[in-house]
């Protein structure tokens, strides 16, 4: 049976201590090194009388000159009298520190085919991401790549581990131009994003590498809608202007408002989350009195497109088609001005036009998430206008395929650190006989899973604990049973259990009335998550049925809710485990973060081991659990 390994002193949400077998890093040296989606629209005016361009917000980037990198494209120029310009964008978003090729389902993509079936594609990685976005510049002497936010944060151990700084180095490499703040770029506070931002080694762990010193993104990081509470300035720039042989393209970042409801109060302690329509239009506004008149929104906040494929027609009118979830409505409301909108967040593919304020459809794209997918948008630019002529926008989004050539300067950065990495990554932490996924139902096998690790740790800290519920967000990542590496398949390595809960939280334990435990139940389909549920996974003994064809609150049917086959009594206390963010009352659980007597338990991650270990062997492995305590109607 597997030991456990030492596990490194929490910071914050997550772990990213360099562990016992990483103590000798300080000494070492570094290694050595689907067809065109077209969106025809009405005519877009110029929004006001050309101006003069203001400093590019964020440092130049890779020796390049001036605000933009004018060597990411390639091609013949275009003729100096031409009145306009084709710009490519290439676009992605929430790439969570995904460098290796992503396993389960987390690597796989839905593929629509010309006679209407699907089929799974595998996709991602940053050497194939690398190789796509170089082979996309070819031809294209202007050329801009951009992001939407959580390019870090819930990592794979590879980059989790290291604060992300190995994913900083690539999205450098890759010649990344600029990104929005995402939620996860707050898990471990301002200080740290603005050390993403500015380099400098940790403050705590140092440098990894000797004589290395983290340079920082070479990128601006955008937080237009993300203040500072005593200065009430934005925390890293608000905007940032790609400019190239006099075109201009201004691009504003936001995340979510609602970033404060699904990150730690440490987190988000001394900032202000604004509007996304108020703060874009407030700056497109702003960028256009300074003449630039083609603007781009960067918003990590995302859509849930009717179809699961990456290449389905968003705007076809049947049922295959249309959009929904929080973007539709924020990008109704935001300014004319802006000619496109890359989101995020909801890790969902999609390329749609939705209406602006003033009725003409904008194109409003996602590239799924883990570097599956990059968006290929052409832009118009008008040199007489300065503007974008909407009417020759188009967009695709295109496969990282892993059938292409790996890009050689990320495949050695993987090297380098996976070399760091090992001593604590490949130590064995359990045994499973088969696929353990997260999945696309209400209730997840993974999720069970570690609810009952949760609940088995809970234990040893109070016996009278009942039951332990897990926020279905905090599980990022399938357990695989083929092998990642040389460990043989089966066997779960510590690195695989980083990837499935990177955030180190604590688990926690509360007491609940039964009222209290019925409304949070409730919580899962109603108030913030009534359009987007987030079902809460169970430990072994809680049951009930949820009725997805009705709406609110009533989709619980909370008659049915039976503990250990007995009803939940409204006036009785129920000692329940949870891990800290849910404590706290986060992803919209209000009644969770009522509840009194607080324990703080262990790590979530060591109780996670932990059970693995206790409960499995080579010759005994764990089977997945059968999913079957929430009977879901639909």
């Amino acid at each position: 049976m597997p030991a456990t390994p030492p596990r490194p002193p929490r910071r914050g949400r997550r772990l990213l201590t360099v562990a016992a077998g990483l103590a000798t890093v300080a000494a070492l040296t570094a290694a050595s090194p689907a067809a065109a989606h077209g969106h025809p629209a009405p005519g877009h005016p110029s929004h006001g009388k050309p101006g003069h361009g203001q400093p590019a917000h964020g440092k130049p980037s890779h020796g390049h000159p001036g605000h933009g990198h004018p060597g990411h494209g390639n091609g013949p120029e275009p003729a100096p009298n031409s009145r306009t310009v084709d710009v490519q964008l290439l676009s992605f978003n929430d790439f969570h520190g995904n460098l290796e090729p992503p396993a389960g389902s987390s690597g796989a993509l839905t593929e629509l085919q010309p006679d209407g079936t699907t089929k799974t594609v595998e996709a991602g990685g940053v050497e194939y991401l690398a190789s796509s976005l170089r082979t996309a510049r070819k031809g294209h002497p202007y050329s801009v790549t951009a992001a939407a936010g959580d390019l870090i944060g819930a990592s794979p151990l590879l980059s989790g581990l290291f604060h992300d700084e190995p994913t900083i180095e690539a999205m450098n490499k890759l010649d990344l131009d600029v990104t929005s703040v995402g939620n996860h770029e707050f898990d471990e506070g301002a200080t740290e994003l603005s050390r993403m931002q500015n380099g400098g080694c940790h403050p705590d762990d140092g440098c990894y590498e000797k004589g290395k010193k983290f340079r920082g993104a070479d990128f601006p990081y955008l937080t237009a809608n993300v203040t500072k509470e005593k200065t009430g300035k934005p925390l890293l720039k608000p905007y940032w202007v790609w400019k190239k042989n006099g075109v201009k393209i201004g691009f504003i970042g936001v995340t979510l408002e609602g970033t404060p409801d699904i990150v730690t109060a440490e987190g988000v302690k001394g900032l202000t989350f604004h509007d996304e329509v108020e703060t874009i239009n407030t700056y497109a506004k702003e960028l256009d009195k300074q003449g630039v008149k083609s603007i781009v929104a960067l918003i990590h906040e995302g859509g849930l497109p009717a179809s699961g494929a990456y290449n389905a027609d968003c705007d076809a009118p049947t049922a295959g088609g249309g959009i929904s979830g929080p973007i539709v409505d924020i990008a109704k409301g935001i300014s004319p001005k802006v000619d496109a909108l890359v989101t995020g967040h909801t890790h969902n593919a999609y390329v749609c036009t939705i209406p602006d304020p003033a009725g003409n459809p904008r194109l409003v794209t996602s590239a799924s998430s883990f570097g599956r997918l990059y968006t290929d948008t052409t832009l118009t630019y008008d040199r007489r206008t300065h503007d974008i002529v909407r009417t020759k926008v188009e967009s695709a989004n295109h496969v990282v395929s892993r059938t292409q050539p790996k890009a050689a300067d990320m495949t050695a950065l993987i090297s380098r650190w996976n070399t760091l990495a090992a001593p604590v990554a490949n130590q064995a932490v359990g045994y499973i006989s088969g696929d353990v996924p997260r999945g696309t139902e209400p209730e997840q096998p993974l999720g069970d899973l570690i609810a009952d690790a949760q609940l088995a740790h809970a234990k040893t800290l109070d016996p009278s604990t009942s039951l332990a519920l897990m926020n279905p967000g905090g599980i990022r990542a399938d357990l695989v049973h083929a092998a990642s590496g040389s460990e043989g398949d089966g066997v779960v390595t510590y690195g695989e259990a980083f990837t499935v809960q990177p955030f180190s939280n604590t688990v926690n334990l509360v007491t609940l009335t039964g009222a209290q435990l019925v409304s949070a139940l409730e919580e899962q389909v109603s108030g913030p998550n009534e359009n987007s549920p987030k079902i809460l996974q169970v430990s072994q003994g809680l049951t009930y049925r949820l009725d997805l064809t009705k709406s609110g609150a009533a989709r619980v049917d909370t008659a049915s809710i039976r503990l250990n086959g007995e009803p939940i009594d409204p006036a009785a206390s129920y000692r329940v485990a949870m891990n800290s963010f849910l404590s706290g009352g986060g992803d919209g659980f209000t009644s969770l973060g009522q509840g009194t007597d607080p324990l703080v338990g262990g790590d979530d991650l060591a109780a996670f081991n932990d059970y693995l270990t206790a409960n499995s062997s080579a010759s005994s492995p764990l089977p997945p659990p059968k999913a079957d305590r929430i009977t879901v109607l639909k």
